[in-house]
């Protein structure tokens, strides 16, 4: 029987494996078990074909942190990825296995200020995570210096390809050291991959890691759509409708986590909270009462989460939506195990719902919308779980004080005003209607938008890909907010929120004479 491979067989110094288990991993996957060695080893090329959710930003990040040489301060390594949220989580991901502070890495992205970029890349920057057309951007400005480069990583290099950036790829690769590892990852490899890999590659050693179903059956995915503001009292919702509930909470940072673990808890909730601030004996000491059961209900960052193994978890709870879809599957994947059933729930702002699409997309499953249960819907459960608990009480020993307390009361009282009193005098907070706050709905994909009008279309090279990067280029908007991008031969639509429609086109009329019409207000379309 072939024996499963722990970190300290992959070559990894004593300073990266005290980094992963304060982190809590606990076995590497496959793809991890196949690239680190191979990475710490020689310089070959690599082509990695995992799908998401295999743990591949570790797979290469780990290794990549112990070939950095800190002691310069040009840039040693670039990670291209396809979009913003993936940016920020690979560069939050590699920061925190880094074994060395003075290891600078940034993320560099369409939608933040490129000021703030010049600045972190002028003080010197050792590993560079970026989408390609702001990396583009900063190559042509000669802000950003790649000829030194050693280590090339491509990420999720299919998804880069279906979002039109291959060309772009091609341009970046042409500023790089001829002398440079590169390394491609990526769920399938289409003949366009492969032919990128055959002119740039020379040789190169493939890795395949054997597709599994990335998501369970056992597992209903749904999500609601809440403002950020109500979050927490949808949270609360979710808890008291349910028969059962023992489920992880997942939030972005250490300060929600900590927020959200001390409000459930004065709340009356059995909460605690993980995360990486925290040592490893409190991290111990937590996960021993989550597993016990003392503790139902446990709030965690993705890393800190990674080293938890709790096979009967009701529910899953996305207090935050992750960064990109490999997040999402490593969450949910831990409710629905074991053969029992389990619920995975996501709570969206408005700002996020093309986030979550995008995640729906790629993993190809079903997340279905719901509502919000009622207050009088949860208040109607709980009553019926309290005279429930009653009735059971009523059939087990009773300590013999409390029947005389009950004779004590009925001496002067009748029996149904005194019960009645009894259940408002320990219930009257927990079931009154004021327990609950209002939530009201929102509709981001529907309302407070409007469709512009761009004059660039197929004719002027415009992809779907390049006339976002366009527009966020001219008038730094997120673009999360861009959306139903359409592109003709000679002209462009897309939809944006009305106050981001008004910053855009006010920067339009400021630019250059030969981009002044280039946007305006689309007129009514006819029918």
């Amino acid at each position: 029987m072939k024996t499963k491979k722990s970190f300290d067989d992959l070559g990894l110094s004593a300073k990266a494996l005290d980094a992963i288990n304060s982190k809590g991993f606990e076995v590497p996957t496959e793809i991890q078990i196949m690239t680190i060695p191979l990475m710490l080893r020689d310089d070959t090329n690599i082509i990695a074909q995992a799908q998401t959710g295999t743990g591949k930003t570790a797979a290469f990040g780990l290794p990549l942190i112990e070939l950095i040489d800190t002691g310069t301060k040009s840039v040693q390594a670039i990670i291209l990825v396809p979009t913003r949220e993936l940016a920020i989580q690979v560069s939050e991901e590699i920061s925190s296995l880094k074994v060395d502070k003075n290891l600078k890495i940034i993320p560099i992205y369409g939608g933040q200020s490129i000021d703030q970029q010049l600045r972190k890349l002028k003080k010197g920057v050792h590993i560079v995570v970026g989408t390609p057309g702001r990396v583009i951007d900063h190559l042509k400005r000669k802000t950003l210096k790649l000829h030194d480069i050693e280590h090339l990583i491509l990420d999720e290099a299919d998804e880069m390809l279906n979002m039109g950036f291959i060309d772009d790829i091609e341009k970046i690769m042409k500023h790089t050291n001829p002398d440079k590892r590169t390394l491609l990852f990526s769920a399938t490899l289409p003949g366009r991959i492969k032919q990128l890999a055959r002119k740039y590659m020379d040789d190169y050693e493939l890795l395949v890691v054997k597709n599994e179903p990335i998501t369970t059956n056992l597992t209903d995915q749904i999500y609601f759509e809440v403002k950020a503001s109500d979050k927490f009292e949808a949270l609360c919702r979710i808890i008291d409708i349910e028969n059962e509930f023992y489920s992880l909470v997942f939030c972005r940072t250490k300060k929600d986590v900590d927020q959200v673990s001390t409000r459930l808890s004065n709340r009356g909730y059995d909460a605690d909270c993980i995360h990486g601030g925290l040592t490893q004996a409190q991290r111990e000491k937590t996960l021993e009462k989550f597993k016990k059961k003392r503790v139902t209900i446990l709030v965690a960052t993705d890393v800190a989460a990674r080293g938890i193994d709790v096979v009967d978890l009701t529910h899953v709870i996305n207090y935050s939506l992750p960064h990109d879809p490999e997040a999402y599957i490593h969450r949910i994947g831990r409710t629905g195990r074991a053969g029992k059933e389990g619920t995975a729930i996501t709570f969206i702002t408005p700002e996020e719902y093309r986030q979550l699409m995008h995640i729906k997309k790629v993993i190809k499953t079903d997340i279905r919308k719901e509502k919000l249960p009622k207050s009088d819907e949860i208040l109607n459960a709980k009553k019926y779980k309290v005279m429930d608990n009653i009735n059971k009480l009523v059939s087990e020993d009773v300590p013999d004080e409390f029947y005389q307390m009950a004779k004590d009361i009925l001496t002067d009282n009748k029996p149904k005003q005194a019960l009645a009193a009894i259940l408002h005098y320990a219930f009257h907070e927990e079931l009154g209607q004021k327990y609950y706050n209002e939530i009201r709905d929102v509709h981001p994909h529907i309302s407070g938008k409007t469709r512009l009008f761009v004059s660039k279309g197929k004719k002027h090279n415009m992809t779907k890909r390049k006339l976002v990067e366009f527009i966020i280029r001219k008038a730094n908007t997120d673009e999360r907010k861009i959306d139903d991008v359409q592109v003709f031969d000679t002209f462009s639509f897309i939809t944006v929120p009305f106050t981001e429609a008004e910053v855009i086109l006010k920067c339009f009329k400021k630019s250059k004479k030969g981009d002044r019409s280039v946007v305006e207000r689309a007129k009514k379309e006819k029918k």
